[in-house]
């Protein structure tokens, strides 16, 4: 408590003894009147000195606080735990709830159930959902049976849970777009270059149906799987996600979720950046194709050196153009070289009538090659060596599976379709040195191609490295929120499961965001699971974690992490705090 003196425009001071505090929302210090005194002047009739008489009051009434948050507890080191204890409350899903209600995510689940004809409360169901996807991810039936972890009243069945899984899902493209419009709102978006890739998630189960499909999941394992599409913003925020049959090809799971970015998410004009598996002439066409007045939309994708026809193979391989990281001239002790050229390429493109026709496009193609990933490429190959050297050996200790990676160095293998076993031909397997010779060309070499014929050649190459941050996020949603493997089955459930786990994963990036991206996800996750207490003495709870971290979260979010005791009730009006 201090006393503040206030001059007034008449020359008069008003006095008035205030307390500070800090915002629960900017973490910034702050002061709010807690008693007012009057005119300095009329008051100087009362006390001799005013002044010295009120910072006497302030003092003693701010001792009187500091006495009132103090407890004497008396301790039995004998005491025994009851048996079932189990009192240990996690707190840091406070920074969850933060993002969770600053995004409106109540609101939008509320109003969406209003008109329902069920009771439970669709929105206390989701934040179990999200708050256990990010801190012990799971079955559902599992988070249900650790709710009791958090101060939350979820008061539902796990029933209640399943049930309300087909309500999710008939919502999750509208609340996709409800929940891009707040982000942007909130935090801002930045969506002139978009980032797309393709990735699939297994079932454990022994036969697909029309939504789970056999197909190569990306672990190699030969399971029902779903292949899911994931648009992502430039700061690697999840903008758009699609679900498709486990059998579809990537390249077109394309259009229909970028489309849907197109249409619905007020994103201007667009470059997406995406790997060699997307680009086709359709996929090219349709992002350059005007539509109904739009403007052309651009793209920065990798390319397939080793595929590329042989006058493309003649450029990159020639030394002529090619320049170091200063613009000079490359030789061949340069550790990086980079060159580009504008061309005319004329792609294939489906008509309504299902034929192809050429189309011509002008893009930049740029070409680079550096030392680290040459030698990356040959330590590589080296092991896949080792084993077609020994395939062609001990050719019977091998299936077409074991062999994979290897096989394509040996010539006059085949393989038994049913069991995938090599069968014995009259010419012996023979390590394919040719081939090896021919790919060790072409090592450390990539291509970018791109329809901004103005991008400078570092800038395009920049672009297209930002697509890391798509892969780091499957990593993410596929290692932290256990994404995979799926415990539930009904396309429905299945489509609810991974909006829970899109939600998950955008509040994870805006928290990293928060934080400027200086911590992995798995640090958070690790953080906010210890930011827990215990139950000490009737309604005091003890905490026993903090760290550089939890400070960083706690200033970014401005949420005050760093109390080592809490009454119950300060707990929850803290709670309630992060959901205004």
């Amino acid at each position: 408590m201090n006393l503040k003196q206030s001059p007034r425009k008449n020359g008069r001071v008003y006095l008035s003894i205030e307390k500070s505090y800090r915002d629960k929302v900017t973490g910034k210090p702050r002061a709010k009147t807690v008693k007012s005194l009057g005119y300095l002047d009329v008051l100087e009739k009362e006390y001799d000195d005013p002044i010295a008489h009120f910072k006497e009051v302030a003092r003693k009434m701010t001792e009187e606080e500091k006495a009132q948050r103090k407890l004497n507890l008396s301790i039995n080191m004998d005491e025994k735990l009851s048996p079932g204890t189990d009192s240990r409350k996690n707190f840091g899903y406070a920074a969850i709830l933060k993002i969770y209600h600053e995004l409106g995510l109540d609101v939008f689940f509320k109003n969406k159930s209003r008109h329902e004809s069920f009771k439970y409360n669709t929105d206390s169901i989701m934040i179990m959902l999200v708050v256990t996807r990010l801190l012990c991810p799971g079955s559902k039936k599992k988070a249900f049976e650790e709710k009791d972890r958090y101060f939350e009243r979820f008061n539902f069945s796990l029933a209640d849970v399943y049930r309300c899984l087909s309500h999710f899902s008939k919502i999750a493209t509208e609340f996709q777009r409800y929940l891009n419009s707040k982000v942007a709102a909130k935090y801002g978006r930045n969506t002139k270059t978009i980032y797309y890739d393709v990735t699939n998630f297994y079932f454990e189960i022994d036969e697909g149906d029309e939504f789970r499909k056999f197909g190569l999941s990306k672990e190699k394992r030969r399971d029902p799987i779903v292949q899911m599409g994931l648009a992502m913003d430039a700061d690697g925020i999840p903008l758009h996600y699609e679900l498709f049959p486990g059998n579809t090809v990537d390249k077109e799971t394309f259009r229909p979720v970028i489309g849907e970015v197109r249409r619905n998410y007020d994103t201007g004009r667009i470059i997406v950046v995406a790997d060699m598996g997307i680009i086709t002439g359709d996929n090219i066409f349709y992002l350059q194709g005007k539509e109904k007045g739009r403007n052309f939309n651009g793209y920065v994708f990798s390319f397939s050196v080793r595929g590329g026809t042989k006058a493309f193979k003649e450029f990159v391989l020639s030394d002529e153009g090619y320049v170091d990281k200063n613009g000079k001239p490359a030789d061949e002790n340069v550790d990086f070289k980079v060159k580009s050229r504008i061309i005319a390429r004329d792609i294939n493109v489906t008509v309504p009538s299902g034929k192809k026709v050429k189309k011509t496009v002008y893009e930049k193609q740029v070409v680079f090659w550096g030392r680290k990933y040459a030698l990356k490429a040959q330590a590589e190959r080296e092991e896949v060596l080792k084993k077609a050297h020994d395939l062609t050996a001990n050719p019977h200790k091998y299936t077409k599976a074991t062999s994979y990676g290897a096989a394509k160095y040996v010539k006059n293998l085949k393989f038994d379709k049913k069991t995938g076993e090599i069968l014995k031909v009259k010419e012996r397997p023979v390590f394919d040195a040719a081939k090896v010779a021919e790919e060790e060309k072409y090592d450390g070499y990539y291509a970018i191609v791109t329809s901004e014929l103005d991008m400078s050649d570092a800038e395009v190459i920049e672009t297209y490295r930002g697509l890391w941050e798509i892969e780091e996020t499957f990593r993410v949603t596929k290692g932290v929120l256990e994404t995979r493997p799926v415990y539930v089955s009904l396309k429905d459930h299945i489509n609810a499961h991974f909006l829970t786990c899109f939600i998950a994963l955008t509040i994870m990036r805006i928290i990293q965001k928060k934080t400027s991206k200086l911590y992995s996800a798995e640090k958070i996750v690790e953080c906010l699971n210890k930011i827990s207490c215990s139950n000490e003495h009737e309604n005091i709870y003890l905490f026993d974690y903090r760290s550089e971290l939890s400070d960083a979260i706690g200033e970014a979010l401005g949420i005050d992490l760093t109390n080592k005791r809490l009454r119950l009730g300060d707990i929850k009006k803290f709670l309630a705090q992060t959901k205004k």
